[in-house]
């Protein structure tokens, strides 16, 4: 146990990750940052197969790791207990299934501590398990100076790429209290609003284009019934957060010119949910989302947010598949 208030709060939810942990683990503690300056949170989230004795394991084995047990409620919940949990003054996230480089969180705290911001903004690798080169999650992005979170996103957006997710960031965590940020729970892909929110009401970010952080993607192939009910979280996850993204542009969003890109984000972004339901396995369900997206007018919410011409014609094609399928599928 730490003594005294570490530098930075690590949060890593954990779920069933027998298989992966380890590793993950072995890359914590592989950090150059001194082990007194940083803490794991790791939140075990119900996990039913080895994964508690693996983390009681290394808990004797790493001071700075602590470990929170609780019932299953996924990734939000469990990220929002480690939050609640954490002593830092900085705050990363990292996922069990994951792994970093050595210097990871020692750079991006010099990085965040000279520059004084309010998230410094890292780069990481799509990591293929040897099926193909790693490559960067960035690649078309330089080394910034400070700049404020609305113009990173401004940027990010023209260039028409925004990764969303939250292991690439480091936070103040003053900040994250502050504005009280939090994941929504039982969402899927809750970084997207977590993120934007984020980058909204940032007065300081900076980029470093190095990259530290190993996004894992390996080969898997669910069987129907996972699959099924993969698709019926991710299917109304995709609806919920169009609309989230469509009050953020409402009612947070002052520059116009920022609003009608934050549109294009909406709609490229739902404009996915179509592609999700053709993934069903199950043709009742499939009719009965294509009914859904018809009769709560969800295309006509990405018509009013639509960047331009292009989308407006691919609005209007899955509009017409929706209403046809939504008859036939």
């Amino acid at each position: 146990m730490l003594s005294r208030a570490p530098r930075l709060s690590l949060v890593v939810p954990v779920y069933n990750g027998e298989h992966l942990l380890p590793d993950f683990l072995r890359s914590v503690a592989a950090q150059t940052l001194p082990a007194g300056e940083f803490e794991i949170i790791a939140v075990d989230d119900g996990s039913t197969d080895g994964s508690p004795a693996i983390l009681k394991k290394y808990s004797g084995e790493m001071p700075g790791l602590r470990v929170v047990r609780q019932e299953n409620g996924g990734l939000s919940e469990a990220r929002n207990t480690g939050m609640r949990e954490a002593r830092g003054e900085w705050l990363a996230f990292a996922d069990a299934d994951d792994f970093v480089a050595p210097a990871t969180y020692a750079r991006w705290l010099a990085g965040a501590e000279q520059g004084r911001v309010d998230m410094l903004l890292g780069n990481g690798l799509y990591h293929y398990e040897g099926r193909e080169p790693d490559r960067p999650i960035l690649r078309d992005a330089s080394a910034t100076q400070v700049v404020s979170g609305a113009d990173w996103l401004r940027a990010r957006l023209e260039a028409r790429f925004l990764p969303h997710m939250v292991w690439l960031h480091l936070y103040r965590r003053e900040f994250v209290e502050t504005n009280r940020l939090c994941f929504v729970p039982h969402l899927i892909h809750e970084d997207v609003l977590w993120t934007t929110r984020a980058l909204l009401r940032a007065q300081r970010v900076q980029f470093d284009p190095e990259p530290c952080y190993y996004y894992r993607l390996p080969v898997r192939r669910p069987s129907p019934g996972e699959l099924a009910r993969q698709m019926d979280r991710m299917i109304p996850s995709t609806i919920y957060n169009a609309r989230q993204l469509a009050a953020i542009v409402q009612n947070e969003v002052d520059a116009a010119d920022l609003a009608k890109r934050l549109g294009w984000q909406l709609v490229d972004g739902a404009l996915s949910v179509m592609h999700l339901i053709e993934r069903h396995p199950e043709q009742a369900a499939r009719r009965a989302y294509y009914r859904r997206l018809c009769e709560e007018q969800f295309f006509g919410l990405l018509w009013r947010h639509a960047f331009d011409a292009r989308q407006k014609k691919k609005i209007a094609g899955r509009w017409l598949r929706a209403r046809l399928r939504s008859l036939t599928s």
